[in-house]
């Protein structure tokens, strides 16, 4: 390609670290269309003739044809996928397609390609989220009524159902599918055009050849399009959220599976057993979505790094970009095509749930609201609460089995109705404010999540 300038070949080893075609090849369908859609442009600029047009989109046809058939491999001796589509078109066509090149460079070319491939990868990533949205919202649905402990700090704490607590991650997951669509918005903007760096001397129609490939308009600035690599940098940061969301998640699972717990089982087809201990059964999915966080934070800080002190424009330690962009979507979408049916097999141990929460004092907030809704100030309620507690870890006593003369040791207020309060049924279904484990709030949660579906 440069051999008008050097003499002599690039050094083997040299050529093969110089080399992206092993990661790049997966842009091929996104670099013959970029291509295509430039001959159309060079052709209505008048750059080419409607015949050279012709020879150059039908040849480019013919070998995306080819690839996606098995009868052209890629050639992975050829340095980047633009070189190898441009010398497999000149190979078939002659030197007509020597002329595709024309106002344009790598630098631009590769940047168009990205963004194109990425464009496609999150439309499937969506599409994924999507899907355990589903799974979730189904699963939420058959699990309005069952009652167990929620946690802070890993603590029993106050009584929820299920439902909530599986729609808490609905409504993180909805926010990435959000955060990924913003990230496209700011992505779908064509640098073809801005060449090298400082444009072309051609009479070339940008904004043409963003409207053929999709794209919402053209990056307004030559050196900003070839360099800029801020919607790398945004996809892996909202995949690196994601993961974060699917490990949290991951973490409870895991949690929730232990015979401790007990509170759900996962199918046996994600799960593995051991190859010594005969009874065991590992929520291995679970836990490597949970290792594959570590590796999508390294991919995000990995380019972060790559670009913090390039210049401008292009340089060659942008090529880094890819691995890591590829590494983050392809784990991503791993881990979702597994998280959704795991999530859509597990089964609930709802008697195991309802078992927990009746142990923890986990309604004694509810005791205390039923002081305030008497009259008492909320602090003070607070606090013959607090020496209820104490007096029933004294005495291997819970607050449903404290008797009436017992409460009245501690406060005259406390009358018969304190029971049916303090039931967990009662303090689940009286939660009415928006947003709550209340029966109103949670069924607004899951229509909410469907009208988003």
């Amino acid at each position: 390609m440069w051999a008008g300038r050097f003499q002599k070949a690039l050094d083997k080893e040299a050529d093969d670290f110089n080399s992206s075609i092993h990661f790049d090849c997966k842009m091929y369908k996104q670099d013959i269309k970029g291509s295509i859609a430039h001959a159309k442009m060079l052709c209505k600029q008048g750059i080419i003739s409607e015949e050279e047009k012709d020879i150059l989109v039908n040849g480019l046809n013919s070998i995306l044809t080819d690839i996606e058939k098995g009868d052209l491999q890629i050639d992975m001796l050829a340095e980047d996928i633009h070189m190898f589509v441009e010398a497999e078109l000149t190979k078939r066509v002659g030197d007509t397609g020597k002329k595709l090149h024309t106002a344009r460079s790598r630098n631009d070319q590769v940047a168009l390609d990205v963004r194109m491939y990425l464009r496609d990868e999150v439309d499937e990533v969506c599409s994924l989220i999507k899907d355990l949205l589903k799974a979730i919202v189904e699963k939420a649905e058959q699990n309005k009524s069952t009652i167990l402990p929620g946690y802070t700090h890993l603590q029993r704490a106050q009584p929820i159902v299920f439902a909530h607590h599986l729609l808490a991650y609905a409504m993180m997951f909805s926010r990435d599918f959000d955060r990924l669509q913003d990230a496209v918005k700011r992505m779908n903007l064509s640098p073809i055009g801005c060449c090298a760096l400082a444009g072309t001397t051609f009479n070339t129609d940008r904004y043409f050849e963003a409207e053929q490939l999709g794209f919402d308009g053209i990056t307004l600035n030559s050196l900003d399009g070839v360099s800029d690599r801020d919607f790398c940098v945004e996809i892996m940061s909202d995949i690196s959220i994601i993961m974060m969301h699917l490990s949290r998640f991951s973490e409870e699972i895991i949690l929730w599976s232990s015979l401790e717990f007990s509170f759900v089982e996962l199918d046996d087809a994600y799960t593995t057993g051991s190859s010594i201990m005969p009874q065991k059964k590992n929520s291995d999915i679970a836990e490597l979505v949970r290792g594959k966080t570590g590796r999508v934070y390294g991919d995000l800080m990995a380019l972060l790094t790559t670009l913090k002190g390039l210049p401008l424009a292009y340089n060659k330690d942008m090529q880094e970009d890819k691995e890591a962009v590829f590494d983050s979507i392809e784990t991503v979408k791993k881990c979702l095509k597994n998280f959704a049916p795991m999530i859509a097999t597990m089964k609930v141990k709802a008697d195991n749930m309802y078992k927990a929460a009746q142990g923890g004092f986990i309604n004694a907030t509810d005791l205390a609201d039923y002081l305030a809704k008497k009259g008492l100030p909320f602090r003070t309620a607070y606090k013959i609460v607090g020496q209820l507690v104490a007096y029933c870890i004294a005495n291997d006593k819970v607050l449903d089995t404290v008797t009436l003369e017992e409460y009245k040791q501690f406060s005259d207020v406390f009358e018969n109705d304190l029971y049916e309060e303090i039931s967990l049924e009662t303090c689940v279904n009286k939660r009415v404010s928006a947003g709550g484990t209340g029966p109103e709030s949670v069924e607004k949660q899951i229509e909410f999540i469907k009208s988003l579906l």
